[in-house]
């Protein structure tokens, strides 16, 4: 449907798009990835036409409209719902279908108060919400997303997912949010060394082809390498024999015919780890029936909440937007006071804390190096630049000023200061927002590897998933404790606002009657029984053929390096076919995997257990 060709494209030295190129096909829906900074983004504006191309053509066939969704904007009708509706069209009949708008508001986290409000009163990220919306009730052939996920909450983020898999157009996505990609997506686009790479599948799947391609240049790299060094020993020790004439001359022709080989350069990778401070006891803190409103005539955000604390703790705070998480995190950090109850400290207990707010208190006075600086001890003052160089302000970029830097930026001057000094108690607001997923990905792991408690407010649920044992949940007005992850709680309990619409007549009913009756509950648990089982043995079955398969291409390829160190043209050939129909293989069983995983949530979702 629409194609790129030899792009190029630079922002001063700076190049950011070579020689590339991208083909999106009808109903495909592209997970468009890369290190922050490679041009995704710049990418669609290119599409869009609202910035130029310095090379290269895109084609796009006439008619053909696409839906961007703007960060900067402007509306001009008087209530929510009419800047909404003003993006549908008339039906058959000449009405506006404004159930849709309400609904897709609804989706989106407004609720039946908001709907006469102005638009001019909402806040920055409301703003993008009602932006969406009108852009998806447009219904353009192609959605283009830059990261729809930063702006919304967990809930809207599940239903947003749920819209984008019945999506019938073709969609290019950016988000950070790994598991929401893999979810929506049908193929993968990754910006790397100033190319575009697509293919079907996972963002995971494209990587690891792309990590072991540049594995395989850089094996042979060594290997030509070693070649030419031993061609040239051969050249200057039988250059001046004229019975090796022949043989010298050989030599440096075959110099001269080989193609040289790229030597690829290092990229930077975000890596650390918290510093530990040890902590001899066993509870960490106690939160004791805990009340917070911002005036007597605001509703409660926390209300009689209690929780224990304990090392090893990974507690995600999750809910929808505003209903508390981010107060909680404040009164934790004694930044604000309670107006009932009281939370109790351990005296060994050494907290750090990464806020919005505690980015916003950055002395943007001072330089990168100087600001990390200012959280280090005196005895380690030399760490500062360290700690730059691993969050990537290398060399001068350590000495910028922190009023130039972005907000991926200013995160992580804070995630240095935390790591500059020891602690036992985590809390983390959001600190994935502006990280790319390579940086997501090396904070959970340092995250995972931390002895001290974690308490994590995310939106992320592949991170929920990967990293928390217990919760704390607002949700329908409440706030409570739930023992147990994340998977756990969608099963047993779920949101409020998906269960009151989301499954089955008949699985509802089943649900309900198995309330007042064991033999109803045994029929419940035997119809999800029943819907479960045939799809987790499809993906059990999917799973081992794909372990089998990867192992034989592993095999193939391995081989394949053998046959190249030894010159076995045939070989090579008849294993570059093999490894071809592999992949091939593979590629078509990873497609089958995920279809089957977005089947099997479903059905959680439909069948929870009560």
């Amino acid at each position: 449907m629409i194609q790129l060709q030899n792009i190029y494209k630079s922002f001063g030295s700076q190049e950011l798009l070579l020689d590339a190129f991208l083909q999106i096909g009808r109903g495909e829906r592209i997970g468009l990835s890369g290190r922050n900074g490679s041009g995704k983004s710049t990418l669609l504006r290119m599409i869009i036409g609202q910035e130029n191309l310095d090379g290269g053509d895109i084609s796009i066939p006439r008619n053909y409209s696409l839906g961007y969704l703007e960060q900067h904007l402007s509306f001009s009708h008087p209530t929510i719902l009419a800047e909404a509706c003003s993006a549908l069209q008339l039906n058959e009949d000449g009405w506006l279908e404004e159930h849709k708008a309400q609904a897709m508001l609804f989706g989106l986290g407004f609720d039946q108060d908001d709907l006469e409000r102005s638009p001019q009163e909402l806040s920055g990220g409301f703003q993008i919400r009602l932006n969406l919306c009108k852009v998806m009730l447009a219904e353009p052939d192609m959605l283009l997303l830059d990261e729809p996920t930063n702006y919304l909450d967990i809930v809207s983020i599940r239903w947003l997912e749920r819209f984008l898999l019945n999506w019938p157009g073709e969609l290019i996505l950016i988000t950070h949010d790994r598991r929401f990609m893999n979810a929506v997506c049908t193929h993968t686009a990754l910006i790397h060394r100033q190319k575009i790479r697509k293919m079907p599948g996972s963002v995971e799947k494209l990587l690891q082809t792309i990590a072991d391609e540049e594995e395989l240049q850089m094996r042979t790299l060594a290997n030509e390498a070693r070649k030419h060094e031993q061609a040239m020993r051969f050249i200057e020790r039988f250059r001046a024999q004229a019975t090796k004439a022949a043989a010298v001359q050989s030599r440096i022709k075959a110099l001269e015919r080989q193609a040289p080989i790229e030597k690829l350069s290092k990229i930077k990778d975000l890596d650390f780890n918290f510093a530990w401070r040890d902590f001899p006891g066993k509870r960490m803190l106690a939160v004791q029936d805990l009340s917070f409103r911002w005036s007597e005539d605001s509703p409660w955000l926390v209300q009689n909440f209690g929780l224990e604390v304990f090392p090893g703790d990974r507690i995600a705070v999750i809910g929808p937007n505003g209903k508390g998480k981010t107060t909680l995190l404040n009164l934790i950090a004694q930044e604000i006071e309670p107006v009932e109850g009281k939370i109790s400290f351990n005296p060994h207990t050494e907290l750090g804390y990464f806020g919005q707010t505690n980015i916003q208190r950055l002395d943007e006075s001072k330089s990168v190096e100087a600001e990390i600086e200012s959280a280090c001890a005196d005895s380690a003052r030399g760490r500062a630049r360290t700690l730059a160089g691993l969050m990537m302000f290398e060399g001068d970029a350590a000495l910028k000023p922190v009023s130039v830097l972005s907000g991926g930026e200013r995160s992580r001057v804070l995630l240095a200061k935390i790591l500059a000094q020891e602690h036992n108690l985590l809390l983390l607001d959001e600190p994935t927002n502006h990280l790319d997923m390579e940086s997501i990905d090396s904070l959970i792991d340092a995250v995972d590897e931390f002895p001290g408690a974690v308490l994590l407010v995310s939106h992320d649920e592949g991170i929920l998933h990967s990293l928390a044992n217990r919760l704390v949940v607002f949700d329908g007005g409440k706030s409570f404790v739930f023992e147990g992850s994340y998977q756990e709680f969608l099963q047993r309990v779920g949101w409020s606002g998906e269960r009151s619409v989301s499954g089955e007549k008949e699985a509802n009913q089943s649900r309900n009657q198995g309330k007042s009756s064991r033999r109803e509950r045994a029929e419940y648990v035997a119809l999800r029984s029943q819907k479960l089982r045939p799809v987790e043995k499809a993906v059990q079955k999917c799973e081992k053929l794909l372990e089998s398969l990867e192992q034989s291409l592993a095999d193939a390829e391995a081989q394949m390096v053998e046959a190249a160190n030894a010159g076995i043209g045939e070989k090579i050939a008849e294993l570059a076919q093999n490894s071809g129909k592999l992949q091939k293989e593979i590629d078509e069983q990873y497609a089958l995997w995920e279809k089957l995983q977005v089947e099997l949530e479903n059905l959680h979702q439909q069948y929870p257990l009560e």
